[in-house]
C-alpha cells in the first residue's frame, strides 16, 4: 500500500475548504478500504498568506479530520511557490504526493487511477483536461492559444496539462535539485524524465466562491513559462531585425530612384509610419530582453521561494 498525501495550495478558500475535506475523507476512506493507500495517509493544505479564516478553518479540521495537515506560509507567495513548499514539506511524510486545488474542480475520482499507476511503476501521473465545460468561455480560448504557444515558442509540457499530478517521492527529490527561482512546474517536472503516464481529467463547476486564478496571473504564469524555457522570444527579435533591414534597404533603393528620376515627393506621411514602426519594434524588443534579465536578477541572488511559519497536524 502507498502512503499518499494531498498538497493543496490555498488563498481565501473557506468558502469551499470544508466541503472539500468531507469529499477527500470519503475518497480517503474508500481507498483504504480498497487497500489502495495506508490508513496514515493524509491531505495537506497550504495556505498562502489568505485574508479570510482559511488558516483558522484549517486548524480547525486538523483537530476534527484524523487525515487533515496544514502549512501556514509566512506570506503569499503564489501559487506555484505555494505547490513547491507544500510538496517539498510532504516528501518527508509520505510516499507519493498529489497536488491539486482547493476547490476540486479537478476529478478526483482519477486519484485511485494514480495510485494504481504509482504501484504500477510509474514516477509522475499527468491529470490531463479532457473536458472544459465548467471553464468560461474566455478560460477556454484563453487556455488553449496558450498551449499552442508554448509548443510554438518550444517549451516541452503536457498538453492540457495544470497542476493535478502524482509524483512519488524519488521523483520529488529529483526536483528538489532544481534551483529554479521562477517557478513553471508545468514545463519543469517534464524535464526528469522518469516513468510516466496520464490520466483523464474532467473538470468540474467549482463548489462555491471565485476562482483566485484572475487573467492577469494566467497570462503572468504563461510569460514566466515561455521564458523561463525558451530563447526563441529572443531570436524571433533577431529575425524581425533582418526582416526591417531589409524593408530598410528596399527603402533606400526607392528614394535614391526618386531622386534620381525627379518624382521624390516630400511628405511626413512615410516618415512617420516608419518612425512609429521602427519605434515600436524596439521598445517591444527592449522590453523581451529586460524580462530575460529580470529573471536572471532574481535567479542569482537565490532567495528563498518560501518561508514555513507554522504546520499543524
Amino acid at each position: 500500500m502507498t502512503k499518499l498525501a494531498t498538497v493543496s495550495p490555498c488563498y481565501n478558500e473557506e468558502e469551499v475548504l470544508r466541503h472539500s475535506v468531507e469529499r477527500l475523507t470519503a475518497l480517503f476512506n474508500r481507498m483504504i478500504s480498497e487497500g489502495l493507500v495506508t490508513e496514515d495517509s493524509m491531505m495537506v493544505f497550504v495556505n498562502d498568506g489568505s485574508r479570510d479564516r482559511t488558516w483558522n478553518l484549517i486548524c480547525e479540521l486538523s483537530r476534527e479530520n484524523k487525515f487533515v495537515r496544514g502549512i501556514n506560509l509566512a506570506h503569499n507567495v503564489g501559487h506555484q511557490n505555494a505547490i513547491m513548499a507544500g510538496m517539498m514539506t510532504a516528501r518527508s511524510w509520505a510516499d507519493a504526493v498529489v497536488t491539486l486545488d482547493a476547490d476540486l474542480q479537478d476529478d478526483i475520482e482519477c486519484i485511485p487511477q494514480m495510485v494504481r499507476h504509482l504501484q504500477e511503476g510509474n514516477d509522475i501521473v499527468y491529470g490531463v483536461k479532457v473536458s472544459r465545460q465548467a471553464d468560461p468561455l474566455m478560460k477556454k480560448l484563453t487556455a488553449q492559444a496558450f498551449y499552442k504557444l508554448q509548443d510554438a515558442m518550444g517549451v516541452e509540457s503536457i498538453y492540457n496539462h495544470a497542476d493535478f499530478r502524482l509524483m512519488s517521492r524519488r521523483a520529488l527529490d529529483m526536483l528538489a535539485t532544481y534551483p529554479e527561482h521562477n517557478l513553471y512546474l508545468r514545463g519543469l517536472i517534464p524535464m526528469i524524465g522518469l516513468p510516466h503516464t496520464t490520466v483523464d481529467d474532467v473538470i468540474s463547476e467549482r463548489f462555491a466562491g471565485q476562482s483566485k486564478y484572475t487573467l492577469g496571473k494566467m497570462l503572468g504564469l504563461a510569460l514566466n513559462g515561455i521564458t523561463a524555457f525558451s530563447v526563441r522570444p529572443l531570436y524571433l527579435i533577431f529575425n524581425i531585425g533582418v526582416v526591417f533591414l531589409i524593408v530598410a534597404l528596399c527603402i533606400a533603393v526607392y528614394v535614391f530612384y526618386s531622386l534620381v528620376s525627379g518624382h521624390a515627393v516630400q511628405g511626413w506621411a512615410s516618415l512617420m509610419l516608419s518612425i512609429w514602426l521602427v519605434g515600436g519594434f524596439v521598445l517591444v524588443s527592449m522590453g523581451i530582453i529586460g524580462t530575460y534579465i529580470g529573471k536572471i536578477f532574481t535567479e542569482v541572488k537565490q532567495r528563498p521561494l518560501y518561508h514555513v511559519q507554522e504546520i499543524v497536524e
